[in-house]
């Protein structure tokens, strides 16, 4: 297979993995999270977070590597309009995401205490989840706007 071709075929499967897994994980935390059962929610984030150990952070490590790469192989220039905005958005993805995944463990060891002790859940779980939910908007927009870039390859500027 062309080393590009082959290069392009893993950044396309590693870019659906990652937004993939942030959309699917995201949907069943908030879904536990709207239960508001400290025992499922205790077992559904962490799942979440095994998720993104497993799943999102080798695809979020992939993802630039890969596109880099192949902006180079394509003859981009790396200064690229386009390419500079799709710099910045995947920063700002994972400025939210670092805090999103703390914020998943502190939800599930309060969640676990809570259901082992049969109390409910407690004030700084649901700071944790509002914080949680507030940081996941930009990211996944940025995200959706980066496959919009990838595909149009626009001069913005």
């Amino acid at each position: 297979m062309d080393p590009y071709l082959a290069l392009k075929w893993i950044h396309i499967l590693s870019s659906t993995v990652l937004f993939g897994t942030g959309m699917g994980t995201a949907f069943h935390m908030w879904m536990a999270h709207r239960r508001g059962d400290a025992r499922a929610i205790a077992t559904v984030a962490g799942n979440v977070v095994l998720a993104d150990w497993l799943f999102t952070l080798p695809a979020g490590i992939v993802q630039p590597a890969t596109g880099f790469t192949m902006a180079l192989m394509a003859g981009f220039d790396p200064r690229e309009s386009w390419l500079v905005a799709t710099y910045a958005l995947y920063l700002l993805a994972l400025a939210c995401w670092v805090p999103v995944v703390i914020l998943q463990m502190h939800a599930r060891s309060l969640a676990a205490v809570a259901a082992a002790e049969g109390a409910p859940l407690p004030p700084a779980y649901h700071r944790i989840m509002r914080r949680w939910f507030v940081l996941g908007w930009p990211a996944f927009a940025a995200l959706i706007v980066v496959f919009w870039l990838m595909v149009a390859k626009p001069s913005l500027w």
